[in-house]
């Protein structure tokens, strides 16, 4: 049974993160049909209405200002919902696909001096956002980086420690879990003003630890990481790791020091002194050894600022698994998967009916593998669920997505049922239709007369299909500037329209009018 939309709107899909705070769910937003991240927010029990007002409007306030935050770097505030109950908050966010910055840290392999410098330039930038809002993020940290696949970084969790008054140490609750005792300022620790400059500490901490591959203090205790933080002296950089500019060692023990006024005075310095260890833009891309080969090359942005979307791999061919000739498929079918593909298909259905169409797609993607797992990768039941989530992603418009996938379906029809089979050409067909919406004119005209070819073999020149073909081969070569071929492939178009369908109907006046305005361009 699925959970209750959040505030009649904001559905969940999967848990994808938990901590101190809560908990974080994948989820849609049923309106606009788009991926959405729900963080559900635990704050101390609420026990007197004061207190519960008191929450409110903080959780407003905190809300409101982040999202004021104008920078790419920091996930956008969608909404800032609070049950009635007023022990759960939730805030609807963008949704982030990258990899958190924790698993950039390794004792054995710490990072390029290039990779650190260009991770921490990024947070820098994002911090001086924030701080001319101002905003303070109060619990910087590795976990709350995520580093996207273009090398972007995306900076989580603005406003949920004000939200949560973390910032508030209790000295005399030593049972009190911080969880983030590791990145706190001195000043955050003796519950004195909290201010950009502690940022800039844990930005030291986090700068430290990726490249020494460990953390600054590591006490074993509490009160003992807080007396290193507040009175100790942290190890030289070069003293751990002797690779390291001296400049990058002085800059991260003055972001280090026990004194807000003796760190820099705003991320733009800290920005600023890293920039002689960032790479230009054009330069080729640093050597690169495991781990880092798996994980996004900070680098990115400042090598190839601004440049276009990376060009999608093509998707790796993946082989039918043997059957088991002792297997039964109807057995299989039987044991759950033929169950869970009805649900999909009528959870997909209904879902459409609300025109929400990614999250239709996405349902039935989520059924495509366990039934490709059970029945084969190329058995009817599958290939029709795959043809059925390519078609709602056509249109739901998000052509680039459907494409490759009706590519792999036309080969996969091919082999499993022929070339000229009708659901082969179909995709062939639905494939040439997405490379039209995609500015791929000439590829798409010569799948479309592909496809018109066996059409017209099979039945004829003036079928529904064969109409619909030649009107899109027309199309496309006005679209090449090409009219005198146009006018030759609407014309007799046209004469079969006529026939067909009469001389009023939709798509006859649309062919009709296409022709008049190619012989008033021709001056006739």
């Amino acid at each position: 049974m699925r959970a209750e939309p959040i505030a009649g709107r904001y559905e969940r899909v999967e848990e994808i993160g938990s901590g101190g705070m809560g908990q974080v769910w994948r989820g849609y937003d049923s309106v606009l049909d788009r991926e959405v991240a729900i963080k559900l927010i635990h704050p101390d029990a609420v026990h007197t209405p004061k207190q519960a007002e008191e929450l409110t409007k903080r959780f407003r306030r905190e809300a409101r200002v982040t999202a004021r935050i104008q920078h790419h770097g920091v996930p956008q505030v969608y909404d800032a919902v609070l049950d009635r109950s007023y022990d759960r908050l939730y805030l609807v966010m963008e949704f982030v696909r990258g990899t958190t910055l924790r698993a950039f840290i390794d004792p054995q392999q710490p990072l390029p001096v290039t990779w650190a410098a260009a991770i921490a330039a990024q947070i820098c930038t994002v911090l001086s956002h924030a701080h001319a809002v101002p905003v303070v993020h109060r619990d910087l940290k590795p976990d709350n980086v995520l580093v996207t696949e273009d090398g972007a970084i995306k900076l989580l969790d603005f406003g949920i420690a004000a939200i949560l008054r973390t910032d508030v140490t209790r000295l005399t609750s030593p049972s009190r879990m911080l969880g983030t005792d590791h990145y706190m300022p001195p000043e955050q620790i003796r519950n004195a003003q909290i201010t950009p400059q502690s940022d800039l500490y844990a930005l030291g901490c986090v700068l430290h630890e990726i490249l020494a591959g460990q953390r600054v203090f590591a006490g074993s205790s509490d009160f003992e990481l807080w007396r290193q933080h507040v009175t100790e002296p942290p190890p030289p950089l070069r003293t751990l790791r002797p690779d390291v500019p001296a400049a990058i060692e002085e800059l991260v023990l003055e972001l280090l020091a026990k004194a807000p006024e003796d760190r820099p005075a705003e991320a733009y310095d800290v920005y600023e002194r890293l920039l002689p260890f960032l790479p230009l833009p054009g330069s080729a891309p640093p050597v690169t050894v495991p781990p880092f080969s798996t994980v996004p090359d900070p680098t990115l942005v400042y090598r190839r600022p601004n440049a276009p979307r990376r060009r999608p791999e093509p998707a790796p061919v993946v082989p039918a698994p043997r059957s088991d000739s002792a297997a039964d498929p109807a057995a299989i079918l039987r044991t759950g998967v033929r169950d869970a593909i009805k649900a999909a298909v009528s959870q997909s259905d209904e879902l459409l009916d609300d025109e929400r169409f990614a999250q239709a797609a996405e349902v039935l993607e989520q059924v495509i593998g366990p039934a490709s797992a059970a029945l084969g990768a190329e058995s009817p039941r599958v290939l029709g669920l795959r043809s059925r989530r390519a078609a709602i992603l056509v249109i739901g418009g998000d052509f680039r997505r459907a494409l490759p996938e009706f590519d792999a379906l036309a080969a996969a029809y091919a082999r499993t049922a022929g070339p000229t089979s009708g659901d082969a050409l179909e995709c062939l067909r639905q494939a040439a239709h997405c490379r039209a919406e995609l500015g791929q004119a000439t590829t798409a005209l010569r799948q479309f007369r592909q496809v018109l070819t066996h059409v017209r073999a099979a039945s004829g020149d003036a079928s529904p299909t064969a109409l619909d073909l030649r009107f899109n081969i027309g199309m496309l070569l006005l679209s090449e500037g090409k009219a005198a071929e146009a006018a030759d492939e609407l014309q007799p178009l046209h004469d079969d329209l006529c026939v067909v369908y009469g001389p009023e109907h939709e798509l006859t006046l649309e062919v009709a009018d296409l022709l008049a305005r190619l012989r008033l361009a021709a001056g006739e």
